[in-house]
């Protein structure tokens, strides 16, 4: 005979031992589900197709409900990380090493984002959880944070509110903070609709009349060293172009090389007789380092147009060597010059990396330029998708702002 203390002792260890009817597993089979979800949107809205951009919408649903703060971070990690799956690839190819260097660094920036977004989790639903996304949202989209602010669902505004300014915007985070609330159903059927009609209605930005932006096939040798043949192989291009009718010829990143008295006088002696502006990337290069920068050359003069506010950090942009009392590395204005005069248009600039944030596209915005120009030099691309997200997102901007665009890449 057993005692009855014994036997309800042993029921309590069968009761507590794992088994088909424990909470436990099925709340770890939904975090896991939650988590490949996530990486499968991450990768699937940051494609490089525009049209593929308000799928980045369900991240903060994803985010809301997840069953803890750990798995919230984990779902967090696999958005980022699927996101910026180019990103090692492109360590690897810019740097010439190992892929462990590039592993790094796409940890290290999804750190930031991991981080913020699991400060901010709220267990409980209500408009705190609401808010909180809200806040995780601007802290990502902003310097310091946002610098290294990818994959930001807000950018699929220019697809589901095509043309609709500001007001697109409003709407598209009053869908994303939805989103992470019980109605987020309706705020899903609402984005999938209109989403659905853009698809069907989607128009490419176009080029302003007269303006043409041209692609080069120069891999890393662009702007890397002197080399006058490269420099007339350009001009001549831009001649072709101004014989075609353009007026103004957009050039990739780095196409001037760097920028020096002599430079000056080549591209000027090159454009005599002509009316055709060239819009070229250089760098600048002092004592403290140099900027990346847009020059604006015609036969008559040449100019600083536009200097980068956020280069690539740590591969350009190196603060640290400033507080050590080095210099050599790229400057960051930040918040300077977001919109310049260019042949009588009010030029909205991006320069590469800037195409992949949120800050430089909307300040631009505030002061209503008329045309969008992003340029870039891509060789340390190859292999991966980041120039086609950068494509992708310039068209995205230009889209929700009804304004022309003209790009130029070297790859």
């Amino acid at each position: 005979m057993i005692p009855a203390t014994s036997a309800r002792s042993r029921h309590r260890v069968f009761s507590a031992s794992p088994g088909p009817s424990s909470p436990s597993v099925p709340s770890a089979w939904h975090g896991v589900a939650m988590i490949v979800a996530a990486a499968a949107l991450g990768a699937a809205a940051w494609c490089g197709h525009a049209l593929a951009l308000p799928l980045a919408c369900a991240f903060p649903t994803l985010w809301a409900f997840a069953p803890s703060r750990m798995t919230s971070a984990a779902v967090s990690a696999a958005y980022f990380l699927a996101a910026s799956h180019g990103l090692p690839q492109g360590v690897v190819n810019f740097y010439s090493t190992d892929l462990g260097v590039g592993i790094a660094l796409w940890i290290g920036a999804a750190a930031v984002f991991v981080l913020v977004h699991a400060v901010l989790w709220q267990s409980r639903p209500g408009w705190e959880r609401t808010l909180c996304f809200g806040l995780a949202a601007i802290l990502m989209s902003a310097p310091p944070f946002g610098i290294v602010g990818w994959a930001q669902p807000i950018t699929a505004a220019g697809i589901l509110f095509p043309g609709w300014g500001w007001w697109g915007l409003a709407a598209t985070a009053a869908i994303l903070v939805a989103m992470t609330t019980g109605a987020w159903p309706i705020a899903a059927i609402v984005a999938a609709s209109l989403s659905a009609w853009s698809a069907a209605h989607w128009i490419v930005p176009s080029q302003p009349g007269g303006w043409v932006g041209l692609d080069t096939k120069l891999g890393s040798a662009l702007g890397r060293t002197p080399d006058l043949a490269q420099s007339q192989a350009l001009l001549q291009h831009v001649r072709e172009a101004g014989a075609a009718g353009a007026r103004v010829v957009v050039l990739p990143e780095s196409a001037a090389g760097m920028w020096t008295p002599t430079t000056s006088g080549f591209w000027m002696d090159g454009l005599r007789g002509s009316d055709i502006t060239v819009i070229a990337g250089a760098a600048i290069v002092d004592r403290e380092g140099y900027d990346n920068a847009m020059m604006e050359i015609s036969a008559g003069r040449a100019r600083r147009l536009y200097g980068e506010r956020m280069p690539v950090p740590v591969s350009m942009w190196q603060p640290w060597l400033a507080w050590t009392g080095q210099g050599g590395g790229a400057r960051a204005t930040f918040f300077a010059n977001p919109v310049v005069e260019s042949a009588r248009h009010r030029v909205a600039p991006l320069i590469c990396y800037e195409q992949l944030l949120v800050w430089p596209a909307l300040e631009s915005m505030l002061h209503s330029p008329d045309v969008l120009v992003a340029v870039g030099n891509h060789w340390w691309t190859a292999g991966t998708n980041v120039l086609a997200i950068q494509k992708a997102s310039t068209q995205a901007w230009a889209r929700l702002f009804a304004l022309p665009l003209v790009r130029s890449f070297n790859t």
